[in-house]
């Protein structure tokens, strides 16, 4: 299995807020994570605003890759849903931080979408995932 990042110099320079613009696999087996939330294994939502809920999500993301046998260097694609009002520069700086401090040299493709809510009031941020295992 291998991957490979796309980033070329005729777009704008993703890298810099921690993804990627493509991501080519060779591989067969694939994981499908459903949205992840900055909640704890007892559904307690974190407290800290959108950084300490992002940084939480992507561990959820972590830890359910761990138990397929994987690490973040396998996802592929994220797509992160932003609740409005959580979107400022300032916090989408926040959520660039953690992908970068994450991901650091394998940042997947991502998209990045605001939402009017996600499934609770308290959730600011929801992170879908994509990975190529083998």
């Amino acid at each position: 299995m291998t991957h490979q990042r796309i980033n070329p110099p005729t777009v704008f320079n993703s890298l810099q807020y921690g993804f990627s613009q493509a991501v080519e696999t060779q591989g067969t087996r694939q994981l499908f994570l459903s949205g992840q939330v900055g909640v704890d294994v007892d559904e307690t939502t974190v407290t800290g605003g959108i950084k300490a809920q992002t940084r939480k999500a992507v561990e959820n993301i972590e830890k359910v890759l761990h138990a397929a046998g994987a690490g973040l260097n396998h996802v592929t694609v994220l797509r992160i849903y932003i609740k409005q009002g959580c979107d400022s520069p300032a916090e989408q700086a926040e959520i660039s931080e953690v992908l970068l401090e994450k991901f650091g040299q394998h940042p997947p493709a991502s998209s990045w979408i605001i939402v009017t809510g996600l499934s609770l009031p308290e959730w600011l941020i929801e992170i879908e995932a994509q990975a190529v295992l083998s």
